[in-house]
């Protein structure tokens, strides 16, 4: 029990005893000493209690402690509060973002440690950290357990999880700046030592400050102790480089020239068309099914763009595929996208569709097995057509160098065509905040058209009043 009723008594000296000096002082009606060797640490010990009863803090009367120093010696190390979190996380979390939880955890965690003595070599400590101490997995009965306890665990790896979990610092110790920036710098640094690349940065580091935020809310610190340091992360231009976005004509080449690259090509010459066209994101088309397609004899058609399937790796998802079938980015499960494709598409798909059918769930690109395209599988493809298609001097540059060099060509089409941005944004899945800060050079080239518009339209209406 917690109780402002505390009286702390001098210093007594004990003769012919190893630790002479009794501190002695009383917490409600339980009376509590402890005693020292030297008169200094009685001394030291009595100040710091008498502070904390300045400072209006409660003490515990079994322990006799403030109710700070309890507070302490009650935290959970870090790998606890670690795992705790995860546990909390994962069953809600995407495939995705389980992967990138547990990426920033085994980055920070090596370190908020005591000291490094008898450390396992750091690979082989990342990887109890990423694979087994921050990854749950189905038990027999469905639930989600820690893995460790689902699985037999390697000696090696159980060795690396028992240092950690003897030489984790305590939460509590985050409240002092020195152990908070050891662990930003950490989160900015690859395992190498090098410096981590600013997206890198500033994906973990979210992670780290919910994990605190989760100490919060269990209790375990007061608030979140990030403001204790004078730290940033690296800033991020989000601008896109569109010295290397394909213009319209090269798209169009490159999408042609993808359909010479033998079988596969032709398969995946809509898929890339939907990148460019429609400016889809891959893991969007790779779960286009035919259901989703309105494809006209003539015209514009549509496309309804409702499920997202990412690789992720079987170790992150709930069936234990590889992919993860979710919803669209940044949206709710069941929400959709409608995307009108113009002819060009709509031929490419109906083309595709007669030539090479749906697999059995519908989609309609599908990998030369017939599972779930991979990345790896049409990037191939990619490289070749680009090879193919740039000069000598382009395939040198960054110039249409990924896949998605596309949906950036796509979505600059619309914008110069003048279609308006909160137009596009919705098409593209963005939002307007996200639009304006990706395509700012696009967006700020169409001034002077929109400037000469409304200079037109001042003219017009002057002309009418003199009339």
């Amino acid at each position: 029990m917690l109780t402002y009723d505390v009286q702390i008594w001098g210093i007594r000296k004990r003769a012919n005893r190893p630790k002479p000096y009794m501190l002695r002082w009383r917490v409600g009606a339980q009376a509590h000493s402890k005693s020292y060797a030297l008169k200094a640490q009685a001394d030291g010990r009595r100040a710091e209690l008498l502070a904390a009863l300045r400072n209006r803090e409660q003490f515990d009367t079994t322990t006799g402690l403030p109710s700070s120093e309890l507070h302490e010696l009650k935290s959970p190390t870090w790998y606890e509060h670690a795992r705790a979190y995860v546990a909390m996380k994962w069953p809600t979390a995407s495939a995705k973002h389980r992967a990138s939880i547990a990426d920033a955890l085994a980055t920070v965690t090596p370190a908020l440690v005591t000291d490094m003595r008898g450390a396992p070599k750091p690979r082989v400590l990342r990887t109890a950290l990423y694979a087994w101490a921050f990854r749950l997995c189905l038990d027999a009965e469905g639930q989600w357990q820690p893995r460790t306890q689902v699985e037999a665990v390697p000696e090696h790896i159980g060795a690396a999880l028992d240092w950690i979990a003897r030489k984790s610092t305590k939460v509590t110790d985050l409240n002092t700046p020195s152990v908070v920036r050891s662990a930003l710098q950490a989160l900015s640094l690859k395992i190498d030592g090098k410096a981590a690349a600013a997206n890198t940065v500033n994906r973990k580091v979210p992670v780290f400050s919910n994990a605190l935020r989760y100490a919060v809310e269990r209790e375990l610190l007061v608030k979140v102790p990030l403001d204790k340091v004078d730290w940033k992360a690296p800033e991020v231009d989000d601008e896109i480089d569109f010295r290397y976005v394909p213009g319209a004509g090269l798209a169009k080449r490159l999408v042609l020239g993808v359909a010479k690259q033998g079988n596969r090509g032709r398969h995946l010459k809509a898929f890339f068309g939907c990148l460019y066209y429609a400016a889809a994101r891959p893991a969007e088309a790779t779960a286009l099914a035919l259901p989703d397609c309105k494809l006209p004899e003539s015209g514009w058609g549509e496309l309804v763009l409702a499920r997202s399937t990412p690789r992720v790796g079987s170790a992150w998802t709930d069936t234990g595929e590889s992919f993860d079938s979710r919803g669209l980015k940044r949206r709710a499960r069941n929400a959709t996208r409608s995307v009108p494709i113009p002819p060009v598409l709509v031929s490419m798909l109906r083309e595709h569709i007669e030539e090479f059918g749906v697999a059995e769930d519908g989609r309609l690109f599908r990998a030369a097995q017939g599972g779930h395209l991979l990345s790896k599988e049409y990037g191939d493809v990619w490289r070749a057509a680009r090879l193919a298609v740039v000069t000598e001097a382009e395939a040198a540059t960054p110039l249409a160098e990924k896949p998605y060099s596309l949906r950036h060509a796509g979505v600059s089409l619309w914008l110069m065509s003048g279609v308006a941005p909160a137009e596009v944004a919705r098409r593209a899945g963005h939002s307007i905040a996200v639009l304006f800060r990706f395509y700012a050079k696009v967006i700020h080239g169409l001034q002077q058209q929109a400037n000469e518009k409304i200079e037109r339209a001042l003219m017009e209406d002057r002309e009418d009043r003199t009339d």
